[in-house]
Parts: structure tokens; C-alpha cells; sequence
């Protein structure tokens, strides 16, 4: 049964989700600028930072058990009940109202939207902002730690002459994270810089690799002094959704693509030149590839692309062959079903696309393999 005419969905979709968690009891969550993270609140999921909230478009998202939604759907994924339980739940028991008790709610609830979408594009633009900001204040990377960070990588020079204009050098660049009283700085230090761009080409976003040459791989271990939580060592800052960067290409005799999910993974098949001369473009990570999914039950790991979500990643028209590298090091049927939806998604949005994924060995990445090679 629909409830697209309940009053009440209104006033549930103007209520901020982090409000609704925190009624639900959800525990455990951190916050990083608009978002929440932390484990997944699901039956038997947990983790420890694969559950996100989404304070912007007050949506909610688990990347491994694949649970989303909104406000109401939250209610019901962490209750186990039926829409209209969580709606009683949320809002109360349905009553009778007058027209111009309906006029006034209906009135509340589109100032709502408006001002959510305001906030929504404003945060936006200064993440935008901020992100050009560091692009900026960074240098080109040919002849840089970048060069060292890529060796340690298995990637040299001889197997990558000439490094790509998106990727520059930050002698200094701050590592933030945001608490309870705003964003505090956990570490300064070198990183490799990588440019996303949108489907227009247009730099939206800036992914950061902070370096540390005396470690064996090359990246920074850096720990919250506060929490003595030990965080990644790679974080974007911008609007990366439906974006890619862009390490080689395009070239007009070329019509194959090669998608990592990391930047390592991809520039290994690009340096291996596998397949010779593709265009290899980094996909972020596997949300971005995959865009929006239809889940629901028997559908975890069907990999169908919800076509609604127009923002999704989609290969440019120039693009006859896609080949997604599916790395080994992640649980395999989640990662599979994550690919699948952006292959079926770029074959549905390319007609004549044709798409494929190559797996790579259990437990390893492309990269891992790429160093492998290099020692034997």
C-alpha cells in the first residue's frame, strides 16, 4: 500500500535524520562535515564506520548490507517495522484535519525542503571552495614525494614517464576532523593530490593521499591524539559524486576504459598497459561507480542500477568498452554487486557500451599484484 498521501510523511521528511537517529537510540556515530558515520545499527552488520547519515539530503546508507533511505525508512530498518508503524512511531497516530490544518502543514513542509536545499547547495559550494583552495596551493607532482609515494607503489618512472596534469604535490596539507565543537587538525604533512572532475570536466572535488616515505607503502599512519583512533590515510573533499579522476586520456583513437576503485589499482593497469592503449580513469570508490542500487529482499547483491539517480557515474559517449577492475582484498559478493550495478547502468546509459569486470586474485588488489611482479 502507498503512503505518498499520509500528511504525516511530510512532517517525518521534515524532521532531520540525525534527530531521528538519535531518538532510535543509534550510538557510535562520528561526525565528518554534513555526514555521520559509524557502525551499522542492522542486525548482525556492525562494523565501524560503514553506516552513514547524510545531514544534507537526510538520507541514510549502509555500504555493506546495502540498507538506505529516508527518515521513515531509517525507522523502519532499525525497528523491523512496516511503513506505517514507523510513520505511527515518528509522528504519531494519523488524526482527522481540517483543510486548513492540511494548508499549514503542507506550507511547513515545503519551507522545510526549501531551506534544506539551500543548505544543501550552499554546503556544496564551500566544500567546492575548499576543495579548489587545496588544488591550488598544491604544485605539480612530476619530480615530487609523489614520484617516491608511486615507486613504493610499484609504480616507477620507467612504468610511468610522465605523470598526469590531475595529479599534484601539498608540501603541508591539513588532515581535519570535525567533533562536537567544530573541525580540529589531527595532522600536516605531505600528500598526493588528485583532481575529480565531473562529467563536464569541470574540477569538483580533490582526493588526498597524505605520504610518508619511511613506511613500507608509502602512506602516512595517523592517529586522532585525541581518541588514539587510527583514521584512513586518504580522504575527498568536495562534490565527487558521478565525478572520476582522470589519469590518462582521452584520446580519439582509443575507445576502451579502464575503472579502478583506487588510484594504485588503476595507474597498476595503466602502467602493466593492460589493455595497450586504454584510457584509465579512477573511480573514487565503489559507491560512486555503482551509483544508486535497487535493494529490498533476494536484491543485496543482484547489482541493479536504480535508474532514477541521475547524478550516478556514467562513462563518457566516446566509450565502446568498459572494463571495471575488481579488486580482491574486499568481501567479493558486496564488491561484485557494486560493479555490476555501474556496468549495467553505463550499458543502459551507452547504448553499444559493452562493460565487463576483471577480477583480481583473492586478498590481493591490482596494485598488490603490480608490486608482486615487480619483486620477483
Amino acid at each position: 500500500m502507498a503512503y505518498d498521501s499520509d500528511y504525516r510523511l511530510a512532517d517525518a521528511k521534515a524532521k532531520p535524520i540525525k534527530d531521528v537517529s538519535d531518538l532510535l537510540g543509534i550510538s557510535g556515530l562520528k561526525r565528518a562535515g554534513r555526514e555521520w558515520t559509524g557502525p551499522c545499527p542492522g542486525i548482525g552488520c556492525g562494523g565501524r564506520d560503514r553506516f552513514s547519515l547524510n545531514a544534507a539530503k537526510n538520507l541514510f546508507n549502509c555500504r555493506i548490507c546495502g540498507a538506505k533511505g529516508d527518515q521513515v525508512h531509517l525507522v523502519m530498518f532499525v525497528r523491523g517495522v512496516e511503513f506505517k508503524a514507523a510513520l505511527d512511531w515518528l509522528c504519531g497516530p494519523k488524526a482527522e484535519l481540517t483543510p486548513a490544518e492540511r494548508a499549514e502543514m503542507d506550507r511547513r513542509a515545503e519551507e522545510n525542503r526549501a531551506r534544506q536545499a539551500r543548505d544543501a547547495a550552499k554546503y556544496r559550494a564551500d566544500a567546492i571552495a575548499a576543495a579548489r583552495e587545496i588544488w591550488l596551493a598544491s604544485v605539480p607532482a612530476e619530480d615530487t614525494p609523489v614520484r617516491d609515494y608511486l615507486a613504493l607503489r610499484g609504480i616507477p618512472r620507467e612504468r610511468y614517464p610522465a605523470l598526469p596534469n590531475c595529479l599534484r604535490f601539498h608540501p603541508a596539507c591539513r588532515y581535519m576532523v570535525k567533533g562536537q565543537t567544530g573541525w580540529r587538525e589531527v595532522h600536516c604533512g605531505p600528500a598526493m593530490i588528485a583532481s575529480i572532475q565531473a562529467a563536464d570536466g569541470k574540477g569538483t572535488a580533490v582526493h588526498r593521499t597524505w605520504i610518508d616515505l619511511s613506511q613500507p607503502k608509502g602512506k602516512a599512519l595517523i592517529t586522532d591524539p585525541l581518541t588514539g583512533e587510527v583514521l584512513k590515510s586518504k580522504k575527498t573533499l568536495g562534490a565527487k559524486k558521478g565525478g572520476a579522476i582522470r589519469l590518462s586520456g582521452p584520446w580519439a583513437r582509443s575507445e576502451t576504459m579502464v575503472m579502478g576503485e583506487g588510484i594504485e589499482t588503476t595507474l597498476s593497469a595503466l602502467a602493466a598497459g593492460v589493455p595497450a592503449g586504454a584510457v584509465y580513469w579512477c573511480g573514487i570508490d565503489l559507491g560512486n561507480i555503482s551509483g544508486a542500487r535497487i535493494m529490498g529482499q533476494g536484491k543485496k547483491y543482484a547489482g541493479i542500477p536504480d535508474m532514477t539517480d541521475a547524478e550516478a557515474f556514467v562513462p563518457p559517449e566516446w566509450v565502446r568498452d568498459l572494463i571495471l577492475i575488481q579488486d580482491g582484498d574486499s568481501e567479493p559478493k558486496s564488491t561484485h554487486a557494486k560493479l555490476l550495478s555501474g556496468a549495467r547502468r553505463a550499458m543502459a546509459r551507452r547504448p553499444g557500451l559493452s562493460a565487463r569486470i576483471v577480477p583480481v586474485p583473492e586478498g590481493q588488489d591490482l596494485n598488490d599484484v603490480l608490486m608482486g611482479a615487480s619483486d620477483a
